[in-house]
């Protein structure tokens, strides 16, 4: 651990202990004392939900501020004035260009590209698609971090559940680069550990975890020390910060408890929280921690994948997601469609409510951050990759105007959407995928 005085930290101050390094989140004594405003950093997350919306339910009925949420939207209540919803956005190289059936994969692959993917049924044709817009943010915003970027899923891939073969297309929505996509994690043990551990084998795990325990306990010590330096104010924020650590490292291992009677994790862990709002609710968890301790700026979430079979007991909806999704204008089934999309951004809301009750240089998390919510395709039940849902979360350091329904011309590329974000990130592109220029924001 580095020096330290009792009038200043350097921002990356880390508690080492035994195969663990743990960032601290941000304190005032990591700010030069004389400084008038609290440096801040952007973080950006990137949340995929699948299969449509019911759109009668998802867009507002009138433009500008002061709109009414609608029905789907009804949850975000709370934090109405951190939102934005933009409506007319469209991906229209997710549609069919003559290379047979795929609508879903290209959709998710789209999301985040503006590119057609390939079809890798057919013969002789390779896989390529892009790098994403997360990879081209974490490349200037998430260098200095020590985990650039997060994948995670909560909808983990099964065989036979694509409709043209193409499966990696669904199961991840990050690209490195064209040809590499980045597989998206769904184990919180794997991502907590990617976090606040410094990784290794499932054996080097496992004895690290009978030799310490707890990650958190191998790094008291060096935490107990810190406190004594620490201003009354700073002590609090730490003491909040490791409880906060604390408590989902409890959960965690919870979960374990519940599948097996000893920690040994697999290389490729697959237990994971019974439920699926225990699970999304831990995963957004750790993605605050690890915005709080500034160990990640950018992630992406697929919250449901294309051509999802998960059921909904606990919300009146036995059946799976994608069949639903095709209501043929059932007014039963668009009820349950409707109360899948609710439900989803019910747990969005979740996340946010967290972002805006944590403090964050002058102002909270949720000030400092940019959520994109929302996927390929418009109208599930007849593959439509137009009318997007679409929302976005947070005022980037306030760089955004909030509380307003926008709405675009029809067809208006959605990557002219992300060629805005990315430059308001400070990446400068001039096009992306199927963009014509930079989304006006200001409508």
């Amino acid at each position: 651990m580095r020096f330290i005085t009792k009038r200043a930290l350097p921002r990356r101050t880390f508690l080492r202990g035994l195969g663990t390094t743990m960032a601290l989140p941000l304190m005032d004594a990591m700010v030069p004392a004389l400084s008038a405003k609290t440096a801040s950093v952007p973080r950006l997350g990137f949340v995929y939900v699948s299969n449509g919306v019911i759109q009668e339910q998802w867009k507002p009925a009138t433009t500008g501020a002061g709109f009414d949420l609608p029905p789907i939207l009804k949850p975000l209540e709370p934090v109405r004035g951190y939102i934005n919803v933009l409506s007319g956005l469209a991906h229209r190289q997710a549609d069919t260009f003559g290379d047979g059936t795929g609508d879903h994969p290209r959709a998710s692959a789209a999301w985040l590209t503006g590119v057609h993917a390939y079809d890798r049924t057919q013969p002789g044709v390779e896989v390529r698609l892009a790098t994403t817009a997360d990879q081209l943010a974490a490349r200037e915003i998430g260098k200095s971090t020590q985990v650039p970027s997060l994948e995670l899923n909560l909808d983990a891939p099964t065989q036979g559940a694509c409709d043209s073969g193409d499966c990696f297309y669904v199961n991840t929505i990050s690209w490195r680069n064209e040809t590499t996509p980045n597989p998206a994690e769904s184990h919180p043990r794997v991502i907590f550990e990617r976090l606040f551990g410094d990784g290794g084998s499932a054996a080097q795990r496992l004895a690290q975890a009978k030799r310490s325990g707890s990650i958190l306990d191998s790094v008291m010590e060096e935490a107990a020390s810190l406190d004594r330096t620490l201003g009354p104010g700073d002590r609090t924020k730490l003491n909040e910060y490791l409880d906060s650590v604390r408590e989902v490292e409890h959960r965690i291992q919870n979960v374990e408890k519940r599948g097996a009677q000893t920690i040994e994790l697999p290389d490729r862990p697959t237990d994971v929280p019974e439920t699926f709002e225990e699970h999304t609710k831990l995963m957004f968890d750790l993605t605050l921690l690890g915005y709080r301790a500034d160990i990640t700026r950018i992630f992406t979430m697929i919250m449901a994948r294309e051509l999802s079979p998960r059921t909904y007991p606990n919300i009146g909806v036995p059946e799976q997601h994608h069949p639903v999704s095709h209501h043929r204008n059932d007014p039963e089934l668009i009820a349950k469609k409707a109360k899948i999309d609710t439900y989803h951004v019910q747990l969005l809301t979740y996340f946010l409510e967290k972002l805006k009750a944590t403090p964050d240089a002058d102002g909270t998390l949720l000030d400092q951050s940019l959520i994109l919510y929302g996927g390929g395709m418009g109208n599930g039940n007849l593959h439509r990759h137009f009318d997007l849902p679409c929302l976005l979360a947070g005022k980037l350091g306030g760089q955004f105007q909030t509380g307003r329904h926008l709405a675009y011309p029809e067809n208006t590329p959605m990557t002219n959407l992300l060629v805005t974000l990315l430059g308001k990130v400070g990446v400068r592109i001039e096009k992306l995928g199927d963009s014509t220029g930079p989304l006006a924001l200001d409508v």
